[in-house]
């Protein structure tokens, strides 16, 4: 199955163990997931900026993560369809990656669940989701 990890979830996983951590690993293992390079970028800035991590581990983790996942060219929306217009090139990406679902703890993404037939969901809700249609 085909699914986008969002940017808050992927720091979370990196930072710290716990559902998003457990979420990325298993996904990794029988999943493919889905990132752009506006994602990653995103991950990069965010990881650096906010939570001032070293430039080395972070260029190491991007790395990895273009090395393992399956990246896409997002191609814009048609009309805005996030509340916050920055988040829709998760949707974007998600729908060119042909995304089952997107693991989101972004409540401007989760409100739009189900996003043209993608499931949005938080982290803790995928587990649930998965062992129904997995």
């Amino acid at each position: 199955m085909k699914l986008l990890l969002d940017t808050n979830v992927l720091v979370a996983a990196l930072l710290a163990r716990g559902t998003c951590s457990d979420l990325l690993e298993h996904c990794l293992r029988h999943h493919v997931v889905i990132p752009s390079r506006p994602l990653l970028d995103e991950l990069r800035d965010v990881l650096t900026r906010k939570f001032r991590q070293r430039v080395a581990d972070v260029r190491a983790a991007v790395r990895l993560f273009e090395e393992t996942f399956t990246l896409v060219t997002p191609v814009p929306l048609e009309a805005p369809a996030c509340r916050d217009t920055d988040d829709d090139v998760v949707l974007a990406t998600a729908l060119v990656g042909e995304s089952a679902a997107i693991g989101s703890g972004d409540q401007d993404l989760l409100v739009l669940d189900p996003f043209r037939g993608i499931r949005v969901l938080t982290p803790s809700a995928f587990w649930k989701w998965e062992s129904e249609h997995g």
